[in-house]
């Protein structure tokens, strides 16, 4: 072999850098770049001789790698190598155009990276900017060197070239070979660390994540790379220091125990687990201090977060911990995967910790005998990993954060490095403190979060009651139209004198403040009156569906002991109610009319109750919530100042009993709108509503944005060109609605409302632009008097783009739950963050979190956050894709216990009598969601079953197994021939008996190394060079068939594929 002096194996960090590096060969991944300015009289001849020197005496500066064509992969160390080296003279460009053309140069560097097959894996560029300054970058492959070995081949290059340069002969002397640091690994015995390993990651089943301002993170891990830093004071870095030796404990322990805390913090988890460096420089292996090559290993460190923990004693305990971990940081990460309980194809850690204890600044090899000044110092690398903490210590402790663009946004990472600086120094101002009380916000974002996003105090009419305003505008527009129905419109002067009269009579009965009347009646203009006229009583009612199951309602009457019940002939004796009077206002009407038309008189006051609305309840009874005339003055008028435009004409098309219900009655009838009424049936035939929409020319409604997708596929041409003001609220709105919408009706404002029952009807609001793009579309910015809390499980604030919980306060919270008062108090809580009696939290269950610009992003349920094969997944974002298909009308996902564990199962409603099979809705959802968030049952049913409230009810869908669908919807032999010979390998690779064309190899068992295995030989069936990431992309026989397919047609029809790498020229070896 021509020029060859060496060959042995890879260590196995090696064989990690070179498999992510071929996974991804044009993602700069492992790329490092050294960049510092050169001060002094450079002697640019001696200069590159003492770079050939140093390459000449260390293997590693000197060694490429082979992996085609055979079983493992295999470093080969050359004779002789020539460093290429450029050189240019900038002299004549000003310093920004010098700036500028550094920045292009390490861009276009990086771009072209390394050939790994061709040493050597380094190269060296020199600019002159003045006549004693020069421009030196480094540029080579973390697969030869790790960062302390840069340190001592930069050392020895300065110290060999001042040699050279007094024209003295350089130290000489044969360093030892990083070829005996491979030997040595080779003598460990494995047993023991295997066993150190399985009890330390014992019970962790899923990576630690860190939730980022995405909402999905990009399938491919491999995306453009972004660096953030910072620098401490001196002062606060002399804190740190003093606080660590005080303690004795290392400054890399504080660091790690910040980023604990941190990570904690950010995941939600008390159990975290992030990867560190450790030297791996053996002290048993003689002279491994000066040895060049890459020794670092990556290794996890599982962390026990727990609130209540006193942070010295925790920090003393992460120490102890990691000088157990030393003994044992030989082990390979691809083995310590292996022996821990994350599943199979799932990174043990998203983050790394780097804490960087040699020196890179110059300071190493800068001495009084140096004739060149080092400065201007900067070291770019990146690695496989999502996001890399760099700790480098000195007088100023810098802070680097190293991320992948696909996963983290600039401005997530640059809030992130101000939340590690808060973490750090509140660690040691106080180091008695329990975890749970150290701060992680900075005091300007705890300001913004807690108090500028939240002042939306505002004066409103508060000893009014919501009849008064209604009341004003009978007087007022009393010949206008408040309520159409059918061919039947009642004037404001009717509704008033209507009511009036209902309201004697009810006075008669006894009804006063205190009381909760029934009403149950159909959509109509009776319904209104019955409403209108108990609040005129002083009493409050509790609206009854009448297609409510007869138990509920039984329920509903008896807990609110209601002395009266509101109703129709028709209706009442279906009514399961005996304890009281039964008004029926048809046939009861004449006596009532009787009555007087005038205002009664009443001693009803603001903090009395105005109705109570029953919802679904968790113990599987329902639960009423009670709200004020006060709470419903303020959201009302909320309504009224929000909105620029009057509602003129408003369909109302929620049901009387559901809250949402309320924005449309009140919100119309304050402000002298006419509210018009489908009848009863007609609110679920779409093209009946936009015929209603079109004949009372309607410019005002608010429905579900599912039933707005409907209306909007339905309807005619210009039945909806009235419309002005559309509003969505119930579920999470996609982006395509918003699409749609402004598409079809660009003169109509679209706006996505938000809130719970308990915060009366409504809490936030946003005004959906047409330029919208994020999805699940913003729920925006609390309304007047209202505040929005996203916290974690202490109660604590979360930071911006962070999801937490939703909690609400403010003048519309609820009094609470009609006799429940032990649910009352769990879900009603006293704010942390305000004072006064009435400083109450309402904890909405929801998770959300915060966008940059203020407006809040809703996530889903907390309780819809299930783990699927140690992945996190919010059931709510596989729903949103699903509905994105042409055939799906509306779906819902949920987790199951089958026998292989917690399984998605994803019902549908089709949108026509065709419905989309299950492999169609696979391959749809699997161009948009990772695969372990495919649903491994599809199944189409007429109808989801919902609650009286009109929510999907979860507990009443049939079991997978129960309609004939599979869970893993069966096995699917192979298809094609490309496709069987795949499979064929898998099966010999991974051991199994057979493989369907939608096996996940990654699931099935397959790790990286076995992917490097299954592309040789792939590559050397089918001739084609398949790029090593389609696995990943694409972990199926299905779906590396089909780019195989794609690569032979390329190849014999002279084409070139759009997304395969060229590769390069390989030299061939005889092993």
């Amino acid at each position: 072999m021509k020029n060859v002096a060496d060959i042995y194996p890879l260590t196995p960090a090696q064989a990690g850098i070179l498999f992510h590096t071929l996974q991804a060969p044009e993602s700069g991944v492992y790329f490092e770049q050294y960049a510092c300015t050169l001060s002094g009289s450079l002697d640019i001849a001696a200069f590159r001789q003492a770079w050939r020197t140093v390459v000449d005496r260390h293997p590693a500066l000197r060694t490429a790698f082979i992996w085609e064509g055979i079983d493992e992969p295999l470093q080969v160390v050359r004779g002789t190598v020539e460093l290429p080296f450029a050189q240019e003279d900038w002299r004549e460009f000003s310093t920004a155009e010098q700036h500028d053309r550094l920045e292009t140069f390490l861009r276009q560097d990086r771009a072209r990276g390394f050939d790994l097959a061709r040493a050597p894996l380094s190269r060296l560029a020199l600019f002159q900017l003045e006549a004693n300054v020069h421009q030196m970058v480094w540029s080579f492959h973390h697969v030869q060197l790790d960062g302390w070995s840069t340190a001592l081949v930069l050392k020895e290059v300065f110290d060999c070239y001042e040699a050279l340069h007094r024209g003295e002969a350089p130290k000489s002397g044969e360093p030892r070979a990083f070829k005996d640091y491979v030997g040595w690994l080779k003598q460990q015995d494995i047993t023991q660390a295997e066993i150190f390993w399985k009890e330390e990651l014992a019970g962790f089943t899923a990576s630690t994540a860190m939730w980022v301002n995405r909402s999905t993170m990009a399938k491919s891990s491999m995306g453009s790379y972004g660096q953030c830093q910072t620098k401490l004071s001196e002062s606060v870095t002399a804190t740190l220091q003093q606080f660590a030796q005080q303690h004795r404990l290392t400054l890399n322990t504080l660091i790690q125990g910040a980023w604990a805390i941190l990570l904690g913090r950010y995941s939600g988890e008390r159990d975290v687990l992030f990867g560190v460096t450790v030297s791996g420089r053996p002290a048993d292996l003689p002279g491994v201090e000066s040895m060049i090559g890459m020794f670092i290993n990556t290794l996890p460190v599982r962390i026990q977060v727990e609130p209540d923990a006193e942070l010295l004693p925790w920090l003393k305990a992460i120490q102890s911990r990691q000088l157990e971990l030393r003994r044992y940081e030989y082990s390979p990460l691809a083995k310590i995967q292996a022996w821990s309980d994350i599943p199979k194809g799932q990174s043990l850690f998203e983050t790394i910790v780097v804490f960087e204890n040699y020196p890179i600044d110059g300071s190493a090899f800068q001495n009084g005998n140096l004739s060149l000044h080092v400065d201007n110092v900067r070291y770019l690398e990146q690695s496989n990993y999502p996001l890399s903490v760099l700790v480098v210590p000195g007088r100023q402790l810098q802070l680097h954060v190293i991320y992948n663009s696909s996963y983290f946004d600039h401005d997530v990472i640059a809030r992130l490095l101000g939340h590690l600086q808060t973490v750090l120094s509140g660690m040691v101002s106080h180091p008695a403190q329990p975890l749970s009380d150290i701060p992680l916000l900075t005091p300007h974002e705890r300001q913004q979060l807690l108090v500028e996003w939240n002042d939306t105090q505002t004066e409103y009419p508060r000893v009014a009651c919501i009849q008064h305003l209604i009341e004003e505008q009978a007087a007022q527009k009393p010949a206008t139209i408040a309520v159409q129905f059918g061919g039947q419109g009642l004037s404001y002067r009717d509704l008033d004198s209507r009511a009036n009269r209902l309201a004697h009579h009810l006075c008669a009965q006894g009804v006063g403040p205190g009381d909760v009347v029934g009403i149950c009646l159909e959509r109509s203009v009776e319904m209104i009156v019955a409403l209108v006229g108990v609040l005129k009583a002083g009493a409050a009612y509790v609206p009854l569906d009448p297609t409510y199951p007869q138990e509920r309602l039984a329920f509903m009457l008896t807990e609110t002991q209601a002395p009266v019940l509101i109703t129709q002939q028709y209706l009442a004796g279906r009514l399961p109610y005996d304890a009281g009077q039964v008004v029926c206002l048809d046939t009861d009407w004449p006596t009532i009319a009787e009555q007087s038309d005038q205002k009664p008189s009443s001693d009803v006051t603001a903090e009395d109750l105005v109705y109570v609305i029953y919802t679904s309840g968790s113990t599987g009874k329902p639960k009423g919530v009670q709200i004020t005339h006060s709470n419903l003055i303020n959201s009302t008028q909320a309504r009224l100042d929000y909105y620029p435009e009057p509602v003129s004409r408003f369909l109302l098309l929620s049901s009387f009993a559901f809250d949402s219900s309320m924005a449309g009655i009140f919100g119309t009838l304050c402000q002298g709108g006419t509210l018009t009424l489908p009848a009863p049936g007609d609110e679920q035939d779409v093209q009946e509503l936009a015929s209603l929409i079109d004949r009372y020319q309607v410019t005002d409604t608010l429905c579900l944005p599912s039933v707005y997708n409907l209306i909007l596929t339905y309807a005619q041409a210009h039945q909806l060109d009235s419309l002005r003001t559309v509003i969505v609220a119930g579920e999470a709105c996609p982006q395509e609605i918003v699409q749609r919408h402004y598409q079809r009706l660009p003169q109509a404002a679209l706006y996505n409302e938000y809130g719970p029952t308990e915060a009366t009807v409504w809490s936030t609001v946003y005004h959906v632009p047409a330029t919208h793009v994020e999805t699940p579309v913003a729920i925006g910015r609390p309304i007047a008097n209202t505040q929005v809390f996203i916290l974690d499980k202490h109660h604590q604030p979360v930071p911006i783009g962070i999801p937490g919980e939703l909690y609400i306060g403010g003048d519309g919270l609820a009094r609470g739950y009609f006799n429940q008062p032990e649910l009352t108090a769990e879900s009603f809580i006293p704010s942390p963050f305000q004072r006064g009696s009435n400083s109450r939290l309402y904890k909405t269950g929801d998770l959300a979190r915060y966008l940059p610009d203020g407006n809040i992003q809703f996530l889903g349920r907390v309780d819809h956050q299930v783990k699927i094969r140690g992945y996190r997944v919010e059931l709510d974002e596989i729903q949103l894709a699903l509905n994105q298909h042409p055939q799906i009308r509306e779906n819902v996902v949920v987790a199951w216990e089958s026998e292989r564990g917690q399984q998605l199962a994803a019902y549908f409603v089709p949108a026509s009598e065709l419905v989309p099979s299950s492999e169609k809705l696979r391959s749809f959802l699997q161009a948009r969601l990772p695969d372990y968030m495919l649903p491994a049952a599809f199944i189409s049913l007429e109808a989801l079953p919902v609650t009286p409230n009109g929510k999907v009810d979860r507990r009443s869908l049939p079991r997978p197994d129960e309609v004939g669908e599979d869970e893993e919807d069966t096995f699917v032999a192979p298809h094609t021939d490309t496709e069987a010979a795949i499979a064929q390998i898998w099966q010999e690779l991974l051991g199994v008996e057979r493989v369907g064309r939608y096996e996940d190899f990654f699931s099935s068992g397959g790790h990286s190394l076995l992917v490097m295995q299954l592309v040789a030989r792939l590559r050397n069936i089918f001739e084609v060079e398949l790029p090593v990431n389609s696995v990943f992309e694409r972990p199926t026989p299905a779906g590396i068939a089909e780019q195989i397919e794609t690569l032979l047609w390329a190849k014999h029809t002279n084409q070139r594929p759009t997304r395969v790498r060229t590769g390069s020229e390989r030299e061939e070896f005889e092993i």
